[in-house]
């Protein structure tokens, strides 16, 4: 069962203005990336179902955050069906994200009150997204369906319109500036967040220095 109320959920992610998403086999590696989050000032962490067995991984890791990052709003990314947005709720996650739009989803989350971010790439997919309950609505692939021009356009008839992008963001100020001066609710963020050299070699603080570095820019955008 999740520990925070979907309202909660979204106002953190509004708060915090970026949701680092990342995925990877090993638990010991997985706490130690969202302890550095955690300690560079993020409070709210997506972890992807892109593995077999991720989610034994997940229940590992939400586990063992309840008391070590107490804050840390946990929830699972790349859902594409309802039985398994159930196990993961199941499981304790906060929120659900995927990269596409899933009716069945919404009736999974609705019925628990989790929130869902589903992925969208048009204006339509968009409005039913908000039409079937999304709060903030994920413009995936952003760097590929037109960037910030594309939100900015979406947010010209619909400007009610929340959105977390994902895809083409990376944590420095000419990219965050520009998807937040666009009117993005948010931010996902992935392997830019995370470079393969700084995992391998263990260098957590670097971790926790590019997401406070992330989190100035975009307090300095809004």
């Amino acid at each position: 069962m999740a520990r925070f109320s979907r309202l909660n959920v979204y106002r953190t992610i509004e708060e915090t203005g970026i949701v680092p998403v990342f995925y990877h086999s090993d638990a010991e590696v997985a706490r130690k990336v969202v302890k550095a989050c955690y300690e560079g000032g993020i409070r709210v962490f997506e972890f992807t179902n892109r593995g077999d067995f991720a989610h034994e991984v997940f229940v590992k890791l939400i586990r063992w955050a309840e008391a070590e990052c107490p804050e840390m709003i946990l929830g699972i990314g790349s859902i594409v069906d309802a039985p398994t947005a159930a196990l993961y709720i199941q499981s304790g996650a906060n929120f659900v994200v995927g990269p596409l739009l899933n009716p069945e989803i919404f009736k999974v989350c609705n019925r628990r009150q989790v929130a869902y971010s589903p992925g969208c790439a048009t204006t339509s997919e968009i409005g039913l997204a908000q039409e079937l309950g999304a709060e903030i609505v994920k413009v995936f692939p952003g760097g590929n369906v037109g960037g910030p021009s594309f939100v900015k356009n979406i947010r010209g008839p619909m400007p009610w319109t929340k959105i977390m992008v994902t895809g083409g963001v990376e944590p420095a100020e000419e990219n965050l500036t520009a998807w937040f001066k666009a009117g993005v609710t948010a931010v996902g963020m992935g392997s830019n967040l995370f470079p393969e050299e700084v995992i391998r070699a263990g260098e957590w603080e670097k971790i926790s220095g590019l997401c406070r570095q992330a989190l100035a820019i975009i307090r300095n955008n809004r």
